[in-house]
């Protein structure tokens, strides 16, 4: 299935959905000595961390042979079709009282029914709050009582060699626990991306994704969500997005129902040892600023090329793609503090973040009636409203008329007048806690046009 693979180089398999049975234990005491054992912590966290089952559509295009491919029109490389799919990953209880589940975006995508079973055997639908593809996060809520939640670490005090455990549900046998140590840390595997991954190699397979890495003590580090797998299995190399970045899209997602993402707007790369050699610098880690963009956030904060990043509130930075994951998921409209070096001298520079552009969400999110719509904010010339960037077949938004590239500009509501929007936050906003059908003003092609959504 889609969802639980990726291919990054020799195949990066998304951790995607599934436990063994725990080993058995070792024995209580060896000539009258106890032995150590992680088996009261297991038993703390293991219950906030459940397994998470899908049900939904994905779209498949059926290929047409080539002596035949003249008479089907203008698309003959075949027909897409939709077609049922299932699957199962994990998910932990960051949120007893609230019943929010945090897993993988990539465990959640396109799913029509998404059902938690937790560790006691009870089983409830859960509702999708929000995700981000982009770093593969996902919110949902279960309306239960007596849940259990993970305890929070502080991912930004990882080292490596630090011991990490990894419980999870995968190829859907029952949780299970592996354990291993932090192999590395702020590791990168698409250079466009917003990763910034815990490196472990604590047995990851299929089915781990949106599971729990914790410490020694219990504590939540990370996110279980891929691993580097040439044959297919786990050879000990498995990532986790860190804690501290999840909170932050955890708690954007939550308020905005997306994530609003913040951008120095710099070009840059890593300070390799040429590169320090070339300014005199005796720090070997850092993010080299090679161009800053014109009215953009470190423009406006006085950054200049040459500049090199060391630190992001006054934590070490190791790398440009370390930098770029974590100013992202701060939000735009934040505040951080940039260590850097600038001609052989440290300063302190203040920058207000800005939102990166092109940002979509699902509508879903928004309002039932747009369900199978991605939308963004939009604003070219004196046009400005929420543009419909993709669209899936045969679902809501689609039956109500919407089509890729409309602008919506305004909202009618019912028993209210027309209200224009400008961005996606004013459109959440005016539809927040609104379920009832409305009309939208959508400019197409140059013309505006009422479309109903029910």
């Amino acid at each position: 299935m889609k969802k639980t693979t990726t291919l990054l180089s020799a195949a990066l398999l998304v951790a995607g959905l599934t436990a063994l049975p725990a080993q058995a234990a070792l024995p209580n005491a060896v000539e009258g000595q106890a032995l150590p054992s992680l088996a009261p912590m297991i038993e703390r966290v293991s219950p906030a961390v459940v397994s998470v089952s899908v049900e939904g559509t994905q779209t498949a295009r059926q290929s047409i042979p080539e002596p035949f491919r003249f008479f089907f029109g203008p698309n003959p490389h075949g027909q897409e079709r939709s077609r049922p799919f299932r699957g199962l990953g994990s998910g932990v209880i960051v949120d007893a009282d609230k019943g929010y589940v945090i897993t993988n975006h990539h465990v959640i995508d396109n799913a029509d029914k998404i059902v938690i079973n937790l560790s006691d055997g009870r089983e409830f639908e859960a509702k999708l709050i929000g995700s981000d593809p982009d770093t593969d996060v996902a919110v949902l809520q279960v309306e239960a009582d007596e849940l259990t939640a993970v305890k929070m670490s502080d991912s930004d005090k990882l080292k490596v060699g630090d011991f990490t455990v990894a419980i999870g549900n995968p190829f859907g046998l029952g949780q299970t626990v592996t354990s291993g140590i932090v192999s590395a840390l702020a590791r990168g595997l698409d250079g466009d991306g917003y990763q910034s991954f815990i490196q472990t190699d604590a047995a990851i397979n299929s089915g781990n994704s949106g599971g729990a890495l914790v410490n020694l003590n219990g504590e939540l580090i990370g996110i279980n969500t891929a691993i580097i797998a040439p044959s297919g299995g786990n050879v000990g190399i498995g990532f986790a997005i860190p804690i501290n970045m999840v909170q932050n899209l955890t708690s954007q997602i939550l308020e905005f129902g997306e994530v609003r993402r913040g951008v120095l707007g710099i070009l840059g790369g890593e300070l390799n040892n040429e590169t320090a050699q070339l300014f005199g610098l005796d720090t070997k880690h850092g993010a080299y600023v090679s161009q800053v963009l014109p009215d953009s956030a470190a423009a406006a904060a006085g950054l200049q090329a040459g500049d090199i990043i060391i630190r992001l509130n006054g934590k070490k930075i190791k790398t440009f793609q370390e930098l770029r994951a974590k100013v992202a998921t701060m939000g735009a409209g934040a505040t951080v503090s940039l260590g850097l070096i600038r001609d052989g001298e440290e300063e302190n520079v203040e920058v207000t973040l800005n939102e990166a552009p092109g940002e979509s969400v699902q509508a879903s999110v928004i309002h039932p009636a747009l369900e199978g719509a991605k939308l963004s904010s939009f604003k070219e010339g004196d046009v400005s409203g929420v543009s419909v960037s993709e669209l899936a077949d045969r679902s809501p938004a689609a039956g109500n008329g919407l089509q890729v590239g409309d602008v919506i500009t305004g909202v009618s509501l019912m028993n209210r007048g027309r209200t224009p929007i400008s961005d996606l936050g004013e459109l959440r906003e005016l539809l927040d806690d609104y379920e009832g059908p409305f009309a939208a003003s959508v400019m197409r092609d140059g013309s505006t046009l009422m479309v109903i959504l029910r």
